[in-house]
């Protein structure tokens, strides 16, 4: 029987040869596809459809990582690029855009007052954590959630080999929901704290008062509050998590939903703070690159706009009600559940009595690939996700959810795979 799958395991092994793990980004790498059930390379995108290279549809609801907000191949936004491209990319001095781009995130964003450009989250959190070390002159900083790969960051993770233990030493890791977590960090490197930099929300949403308790205790020792919304900025609301949630940090970082998948992210904040970019350094030949610019330009406006996030919120709330009963429907309740915000929420994985949680997601994404369903198991929406689409999803979980019980109960769920299990790797929340 020939593999579904059977070109992109080819070029998997062709781009082998030449890029390590496959891919440039860790996430759509092979450690993270099962192989033999899985594609590997998508080779266009439309809407919220992707086409794999053995020519495979499916409803994509990984959504390039959530950084598409609008839909693949927006075509404003591709109008925006199209007439941004026939005057130029990039030149000898900044083009006019950037401002223009700054002061709508200034319009939208509680935090901003200035605003800096970047390519990846990874610029903005690491600038972001440089500035809050100039500000204060400390160095110690605590964080929660996922911040990029830089060293200050990827030294306290599983990902830590080539960094030094020194750089690892000043970072430390708190609790989300857990403010005694926080409060033990500020003791042991008591006014040596420069920043506290965290996703507000990810997998879990937080308790009543927690995000508000992290700034009064953050303040309170003279430290800087970063919040992380590369993904929760323009996601969650126009103006970020913060605006969601009624907290306004002193600096943060945007990046996924920025521009529509085009590269570009940006560290938005307080003046005072803002104004230290223009000491320490912070610079890129390509932070100033107009296409991405005028995707974000593009993008920006439609949600200003338009209803786009209350109408992505209001698709997340009915998958995420849906879901829950076909989970109670399949009796998987001991080993699944779902969490998060509606426009990025989760499917949780456990262990179930003698059978591993990486089995089980492992015959999900097998199940769900062969479904013509693209997942990690989540829902990263996008605005061009159709009332048809969450109909497919519901029908292919309700089949899958239906084997994932039946595979618990037989404790046998090998004999349902067609490939070796995912294995625990690096775990980013």
């Amino acid at each position: 029987m020939v593999s579904r799958y059977q070109k992109s395991e080819a070029f998997l092994e062709r781009a082998l040869k030449t890029i390590p793990l496959g891919s440039q980004t860790f996430s759509k790498s092979k450690t993270q596809f099962p192989l033999g059930v899985s594609p590997y390379f998508i080779k266009k995108a439309k809407g919220s459809h992707v086409w794999d290279l053995d020519g495979n549809e499916y409803i994509d609801f990984i959504s390039a990582l959530a950084s598409i907000t609008l839909g693949y191949s927006d075509p404003d936004v591709d109008a925006a690029v199209k007439a941004q491209l026939e005057d130029g990319v990039i030149f000898s001095l900044p083009h006019p855009i950037e401002a223009q781009v700054a002061e709508q995130i200034t319009e939208m964003v509680p935090c901003a007052e200035m605003v800096r450009f970047g390519k990846n989250g990874s610029d903005a959190t690491a600038g972001a954590v440089r500035l809050a070390r100039a500000a204060t002159g400390r160095d110690h900083v605590l964080v929660c959630g996922y911040h990029g790969w830089q060293d200050w960051y990827i030294g306290v993770t599983a990902r830590n080999r080539g960094v030094p233990a020194a750089t690892r030493a000043l970072t430390h890791i708190f609790n989300y929901n857990d403010i005694s977590s926080l409060e033990k960090y500020f003791k042991e490197f008591k006014d040596q704290v420069a920043a506290v930099i965290m996703e507000p929300a990810n997998v879990t949403m937080p308790l009543k008062g927690f995000l508000e308790e992290v700034k009064s205790l953050t303040h309170k020792n003279g430290a800087v509050l970063i919040f992380d919304e590369t993904i929760t900025g323009f996601r969650y609301a126009n103006g970020g998590a913060q605006e969601y949630f009624g907290v306004t940090p002193d600096l943060a970082t945007f990046g996924k939903g920025l521009a529509n998948g085009y590269p570009v992210s940006a560290i938005a904040g307080r003046r005072d703070l803002m104004k230290l970019m223009e000491e320490i350094f912070f610079s890129f030949t390509f932070g100033g690159e107009t296409l991405s610019l005028a995707a974000a330009s593009c993008t920006l406006n439609k949600l200003k706009t338009k209803p786009i996030l209350t109408d992505i919120a209001k698709t997340g709330a009915e998958i995420l009600k849906t879901t829950e009963a076909l989970i109670k429907k399949h009796q998987c309740e001991e080993f699944l559940s779902v969490s998060g915000h509606p426009a990025w929420s989760f499917l949780v994985f456990k262990d179930a009595p003698d059978v591993s949680l990486w089995h089980l997601k492992t015959l999900f994404m097998q199940e769900m690939f062969s479904r013509g369903i693209l997942t990690f198991g989540g829902h990263n929406l996008n605005h061009a996700h159709s009332t048809q689409d969450t109909q497919k999803l519901s029908q292919a979980y309700d089949e899958v959810f239906s084997m994932l019980s039946l595979a618990v109960k037989s404790k046998d769920v090998k004999k349902m795979l067609r490939c070796q299990p995912l294995e625990p790797l690096f775990k980013v929340r």
